[in-house]
């Protein structure tokens, strides 16, 4: 079996395994799993939806699912979703409950999906959220939306898609032109960053100076899921460039909006010093009251810790502060 097919293999069977072990796995958690991955979210009380929207021209993949509140008038504000999986793995509308939560509060939510590093390497995940955001702003009167009041959510991969759109606003470099609205602004408003990789070249260190290793391997190595996503092996002269250019904290700066960042202390796929860092510095360049971050005692890499309803109160009450 090929290296990189090995991987995908590897990673899903990690998954179904977390499926029974909540707190431990890839994706957060711990909800049914199907073939490896997060069966899609019930959606069937929900009354407007729109499913496999296709938000770019480029490829089939480039499609989200929009979920409208029961009540209201609207124009309503949006949460857009980005889904966890290693940038190799994973789909929409997978385990989106706790972002559900927010149409009882009078919020949209899009699920996005965007191209797996086994499709295209960096940067077209993030030309394609950034296709996504654009799309829902150029389509806000359709929709019945509102254009100023967007904010991002994902956990893992989808984490840190989550931060490099709050903080990598309007950059030419990571927007693709040939996916459209090009002259609309890919701005969001508030993020959460739930446990999300921010810096791959340093995990391996950071692992060890916790005492400990990522059970996925060595992030700098040929068959990590880093490595894949740049299409690169990080690590490696040749990938640190990408490593800077898919970092969330090369784009900070004092324009950023408010973001909420939570970890597990217990995570063995990215090592919590990770969020600790961007946290630190996202504080220093926009201020201590616009930064949250949470150690999640005792939780792994997701799990039910972060899926509670005290939790998702948390962050919705954040998000509730920067849109409402």
């Amino acid at each position: 079996m090929r290296p990189f097919l090995a991987l995908i293999a590897g990673l899903a069977i990690f998954c179904a395994c977390s499926a029974q072990k909540q707190g431990s796995g890839l994706m957060p958690g711990g909800t049914p799993m199907e073939g490896g991955m997060p069966a899609a979210a019930d959606t069937s009380g929900i009354t407007t939806k729109y499913i496999d929207v296709a938000y770019a021209p480029k490829s089939a993949t480039q499609k989200l699912d929009l979920y409208m509140p029961n009540e209201g008038k609207g124009p309503f504000p949006l949460i857009i979703e980005f889904h966890p999986g290693g940038f190799m793995v994973g789909s929409k509308s997978g385990d989106i409950a706790p972002q559900l939560e927010g149409l009882r509060r009078g919020y949209a939510l899009a699920s996005v999906n965007y191209r797996l590093s086994a499709e295209a390497s960096w940067p077209a995940a993030v030309n394609d959220i950034k296709a996504a955001i654009k799309f829902l702003r150029a389509n806000a009167e359709k929709y019945n939306l509102n254009p100023a009041k967007f904010a991002t959510w994902g956990g893992s991969a989808g984490g840190n898609l989550s931060a490099m759109a709050a903080v990598s606003a309007d950059t030419p470099s990571l927007i693709d032109p040939s996916l459209g609205n090009a002259a609309v602004s890919d701005a969001v408003q508030v993020a959460v960053d739930w446990f999300g990789p921010i810096y791959f070249s340093s995990m391996d260190a950071e692992f060890a100076a916790l005492g400990t290793s990522g059970q996925m391997g060595l992030t700098n190595s040929a068959k990590s899921a880093e490595s894949n996503y740049l299409g690169k092996t990080v690590g490696t002269p040749e990938a640190q460039p990408l490593v800077e250019a898919a970092s969330p904290m090369t784009y900070i700066s004092k324009n950023d909006p408010p973001m909420y960042i939570q970890h597990g202390t217990k995570d063995r796929n990215i090592p919590i010093t990770q969020s600790i860092d961007f946290a630190q510095r996202l504080a220093q360049a926009i201020g201590a009251d616009k930064v949250v971050f949470e150690k999640i005692e005792g939780a792994g890499h997701g799990g039910s810790q972060f899926n509670d309803a005290a939790n998702t109160k948390k962050i919705l009450d954040f998000i509730d502060k920067a849109l409402k």
